[in-house]
């Protein structure tokens, strides 16, 4: 069972699983902070579900391509920003681990989007983010702590509960898990943000940094509280094919430019909108793939898989990803 005694207390988790956890060690070691990590996200969405994810288990795949606009060139040398039309396999998911879990629920937000870029060249890359601007914490450790809390918090638990300390010692987290988060009409109208960091590099030399946002053209749009009531189980993935069969979904891909002084290495300070934007390009979906499930628990995206052009920040949450994806794809296959 999901603990619900607490608002958006799985979404947390989900949406931080997305973006933290490292490998395990062998079985009969002492586990790490990392695979710690996962078991405690299994236990808390009812899992392991075989097959799925550890978070974001519900999801769909669509494809289409990436055509980059003339600034992003400014900005970096990155080969899928040049100017070319690229190929691009994105996936938009619901937070937690529970496969089965309704799209409009609460505990599905935030959401998440992954996108694989396939340059002229053959070489991927990947951007991976969620529909809310900022982390609750800065280290993978403090996610650990996070989740102890919230295991340790059950509705018999009397107060001040651990979460609840948690929480009131870490203000990004208490932002995070308060904030509200109305289900999307669409996954084509949900803004998605890149928590971390990254530096870019152009053709001279110069090097910016700059986290990712993903807007969606057709505008953020939510549902009213009786409309989620209402709502379909699966209703954005089929909401999404029905658009898809229609016409292209779009969404501009943005950099937000740090200013000098920002925190680049800590993605629990969200930088503000007064930040200067580039323009990097415009994703346009066309196609849900038929066999969308089966192609998924194929997907392991990582934001760093990267090309020159862009370099990653020392972003602790950040550098912890890589292994966090092969650790879980690996569980994912029953290794």
């Amino acid at each position: 069972m999901i603990h619900r005694h607490l608002p958006f207390t799985q979404s947390v988790i989900s949406a931080l699983f997305l973006l933290t956890a490292t490998a395990g060690l062998a079985a009969d070691r002492v586990k790490s902070v990392p695979e710690q990590t996962v078991d405690t996200l299994e236990k808390l969405s009812g899992g392991p579900h075989a097959g799925f994810r550890a978070n974001h288990a519900k999801g769909i795949v669509v494809t289409g391509s990436f055509t980059a606009d003339a600034a992003a060139k400014t900005l970096t040398k990155a080969e899928h920003l040049q100017g070319a039309k690229v190929p691009v396999t994105v996936r938009f998911s619901n937070a937690t681990g529970v496969p089965t879990l309704p799209d409009a629920d609460p505990n599905a937000s935030p959401h998440g989007i992954a996108i694989r870029f396939t340059a002229p060249s053959g070489q991927a890359t990947d951007i991976v983010s969620i529909s809310y601007d900022g982390f609750p914490v800065s280290t993978p450790d403090d996610f650990l702590a996070l989740l102890n809390a919230v295991a340790a918090s059950g509705p018999d638990v009397p107060s001040p509960k651990p979460i609840e300390t948690f929480l009131g010692s870490h203000p990004a987290a208490k932002a995070f898990v308060t904030a509200p988060k109305p289900a999307p009409v669409s996954y084509a109208n949900l803004p998605f943000y890149g928590v971390n960091a990254f530096n870019f590099t152009n053709a001279a030399g110069k090097s910016q940094y700059a986290r990712y946002r993903i807007i969606p053209v057709a505008g953020d749009k939510r549902l009213t509280d009786d409309e989620a009531k209402k709502a379909a189980p699966d209703y954005l993935i089929d909401e999404l094919k029905a658009r898809l069969a229609k016409a292209p979904v779009k969404f501009k891909l943005i950099a937000q430019l740090a200013k000098d002084g920002d925190a680049v290495n800590d993605g629990s300070i969200a930088w503000g909108k007064d930040h200067k934007e580039v323009l990097l390009g415009t994703l346009t979906l066309d196609t849900a793939l038929a066999d969308s499930v089966a192609v998924e628990k194929k997907l392991a995206f990582s934001p760093l898989h990267l090309v020159d052009g862009i370099a990653p920040s020392a972003d602790p949450v950040l550098l912890a990803r890589p292994a966090a994806y092969a650790f879980s794809v690996g569980r994912r296959a029953g290794k």
